[in-house]
């Protein structure tokens, strides 16, 4: 049997390896159109910024280590320009010297990535405009950025890529402005999220311009201009593209493949294509979307490896399925880490689903023992059957490890409420005997007993100031006079008790903290004396850093300590 594999990166090169551990006498042959196989995509930007400081840290494997241990034909800077499905070959250019050739094959198999989006506005393609995929890009910018010494930068785009070049670049000591059509960046996360970075973001010294429309690039004053609708331009040294990427499947629909959402390929749970004998994996193809069931196309390493380990069972005979992808992903800031998997609540509730959230602010680990830190969770669940829908994290040490028990409880099909039932370890310098995922879990207990109601930030607006309601802030007085949201009245919690005669028992009482704790205690001795009484979801550290009030952002500082 003769694979041949198109593209030499996750998917393709996961592949090659996974075909010859299951065949030892197959032919595999590999083009990869690149000057380099199996490198790792996520850490380009963290050699831009100089914390991966040999390129060669960047290349897994070379196409010689890869022979020497495999056994697989991988031919670098090799493009193929033509499939032929009818005769089982593809065309292929030798780009070093422009020779082309017909390659037969019994098996081929689709892994051509992703390729960055670049529209068509006036200027792309300018000498000081980049953007950053492969390998290539990444020795061109960091070349760019040692010979020149750029003091500034705009990144257009407020995706993956974008953000840890922001945080890299800014590292590097250059004035870094981001900006982007829309008005949050990391498109998983909910705005309420979203909200944490861009607190981070400003606070690292980076210029957030969301909400505004580039129309295109004009070289200017040795730099270039960063043209927006109906506003001045923006000017820099050196723009970094980066508004996302574009399946590149010209190959599959040249030769008639079936093409499914964003015209990448449509595979099914095979991963095998329209055609016989015709296999796609990566970023170039459609996946089920497994909390929805609907197509989507989900861009990350995690997926593609998985694809391709399933396509070369499939190749070499077996009989394995990918049931979808949930996309969770996880980003280092600054000091922040933010993860996301499952859909969000701006999704859930775009494709028809009657969803709820709680949102926490817990510590990572035990309050007594020494650094810990405050890390923000939300979880969205459908109503009713407390399915599990996803999960959004941003804090810094532990992030990781909640949104992977959150991940695979998902995956496992446990309901929201069974989270509080999770047996998760604990020691003092990693949990509390009450894990953040069980926490979440009893909070969400909680609403479907009706023992607390909650309201959102989104709703504070909306609360009546005419004295109809009493708006209750129980933090101390220090906290409160540091900042609170406009009409609440300050009533510590833990003087409640002993003034109870200040909250009127015929108004609605809304009550409020710093993450939802406080106000949490003083609703439920609210509630027990008869009053109805109804918590705010976050605290007010989630409200400070959505509204971007100043003094709350302060208080909102996502890695700070903070008093629950």
């Amino acid at each position: 049997m003769k694979v041949v594999i198109i593209g030499g990166v996750a998917g393709g090169a996961t592949a090659a390896a996974r075909i010859r551990r299951l065949d030892e006498k197959a032919e595999i042959v590999v083009f990869e159109r690149s000057g380099y196989v199996s490198y790792a995509n996520c850490g380009l930007p963290y050699y831009v910024g100089g914390i991966i400081e040999d390129p060669e840290e960047l290349t897994l494997q070379t196409p010689e280590s890869f022979f020497a241990r495999f056994r697989v034909d991988m031919r670098v800077r090799h493009e193929v320009t033509a499939l032929h499905p009818e005769r089982k070959t593809v065309t292929v250019r030798k780009l070093e010297s422009g020779e082309e050739f017909e390659e037969p094959y019994d098996k081929l198999l689709l892994s051509p990535g992703a390729k960055p989006t670049q529209p068509k506005l006036p200027g792309v393609g300018l000498h000081k405009l980049f953007t950053l995929r492969t390998v290539e890009d990444t020795l061109r910018i960091r070349e760019f950025v040692e010979r020149e010494v750029p003091k500034s930068v705009i990144l257009c785009g407020g995706g993956f890529i974008s953000l840890e070049l922001a945080e890299n670049l800014r590292e590097l000591g250059m004035d870094v402005t981001l900006v982007q059509r829309p008005g949050q960046v990391l498109n998983p996360l909910d705005e309420d999220m979203a909200a944490f970075l861009h607190v981070e973001l400003r606070e690292k010294g980076v210029r957030l311009l969301l909400g505004h429309s580039v129309e295109g690039f004009s070289e200017a004053d040795g730099g270039v201009n960063v043209l927006l609708k109906g506003e001045e331009p923006l000017h820099a040294d050196m723009v970094v593209l980066a508004i996302g990427v574009t399946p590149d499947t010209r190959l599959a629909r040249d030769a008639g493949l079936e093409l499914g959402l964003k015209d990448s390929i449509a595979v099914n749970d095979r991963m095998e294509t329209s055609i016989p004998d015709i296999y796609a994996v990566g970023d170039a193809v459609q996946v089920k979307q497994y909390i929805t069931g609907e197509h989507a196309v989900i861009s990350l390493a995690g997926p593609a490896n998985k694809q391709g380990r399933i396509a070369a069972d499939n190749i070499c005979g077996g009989d394995s399925r990918y049931s979808g992808a949930q996309g969770s992903s996880v980003l280092k800031l600054f000091g922040l880490t933010v993860a996301a998997t499952g859909i969000n609540e701006r999704t859930a509730k775009k494709a028809g689903i009657d969803c709820d959230k709680v949102v926490l602010s817990p510590m990572n680990h035990a309050g007594y023992y020494p650094g810990g830190t405050v890390m923000t969770v939300k979880v969205v669940f459908e109503k009713g059957t407390y399915r599990l829908l996803g999960a959004q994290i941003v804090g810094c040490d532990g992030v990781d490890k909640r949104i992977d028990v959150l991940a695979t409880a998902m995956h496992a099909g446990l309901t929201a409420l069974q989270l509080k039932d999770l047996d998760l370890a604990y020691a003092p310098p990693y949990s509390s005997a009450k894990d953040p995922v069980n926490m979440a879990g009893f909070m969400i207990e909680n609403l479907a007993k009706g023992t607390v109601k909650q309201f959102h930030w989104d709703e504070v607006d909306a609360l009546p100031r005419d004295g109809s309601v009493t708006l209750l802030d129980t933090r101390t007085a220090e906290e409160y006079a540091d900042g609170h949201a406009e009409g609440f009245i300050n009533l510590p919690v833990d003087e409640l008790r002993g003034r109870m005669k200040e909250v009127p028992p015929e108004k609605p009482v809304y009550v409020m903290c710093q993450t939802g704790l406080r106000s949490y205690l003083a609703c439920r001795i609210l509630s027990q004396s008869g009053y109805d009484c109804t918590n705010f979801s976050g605290g007010y550290r989630l409200y400070g850093a959505v509204t971007g009030d100043r003094a709350a952002a302060r208080t909102a500082a996502p890695c700070g300590m903070e008093k629950q």
